[in-house]
């Protein structure tokens, strides 16, 4: 079998994430909750069958990542820059509070996810889901045959549920994910795709 597995999972919860403050590519370790999380996650993948584990090199995907790897037996986590989060530009770090003074239409499109956001020093949408869909397909070449736990960042998330289900890159999704939330693909013949039950 030449299909990969990979269940791609957002990072547990940061202080950040819980006061509202945009990350992007700043790194912020996880909190206690996140660290629960995380240990929630692995536990709940005990039985999965997971070979390898891979993350964002941020510190809150690494972090996860390592916990989960930890629990379930496994080497440790690879990185892979393309997993990072998108790059907001001029407003990582600035609370959506301040961003709601600052710029408040930029943040009613940050609120609803919009993809078409842009962001002053930032990526776009077409470079940031070139990158992402780039490491999937590439993490899923080195692991054919096996299933793959990757941890990365609710914007990624919904990069690859609009590329699976073949929705258009701007497309706004109705859902947010929740920290520990899962989107299972496969990789074959380096194509990406929702995984077949």
């Amino acid at each position: 079998m030449n299909t990969a597995q990979l269940c791609l999972t957002r990072h547990g919860e940061t202080d950040w994430n819980k006061r509202g403050i945009l990350q992007g590519w700043l790194d912020v370790p996880l909190n206690e909750q996140g660290r629960k999380q995380a240990h929630e996650l692995a536990q709940n993948r005990i039985n999965t069958g997971f070979s390898a584990v891979w993350s964002s090199p941020l510190l809150r995907a690494q972090e996860t990542a390592e916990i989960v790897a930890r629990v379930l037996g496994l080497p440790p986590p690879c990185c892979h820059e393309g997993l990072k989060e998108r790059h907001f530009g001029a407003i990582q770090g600035i609370p959506k509070s301040e961003l709601a003074e600052l710029n408040p239409a930029l943040l009613e499109q940050i609120l609803r996810r919009n993809p078409a956001a842009e962001f002053v020093g930032g990526e776009s949408m077409e470079e940031f889901s070139d990158r992402l869909i780039a490491a999937c397909t590439e993490i899923g070449s080195r692991h054919r045959g096996v299933r793959v736990l990757v941890v990365t960042h609710g914007w990624g998330l919904d990069v690859v549920t609009r590329h699976v289900s073949g929705l258009p890159r701007n497309a706004v999704l109705q859902v947010k994910p929740a920290n520990g939330d899962s989107v299972w693909v496969e990789v074959s013949n380096r194509v990406l795709a929702a995984q077949r039950v």
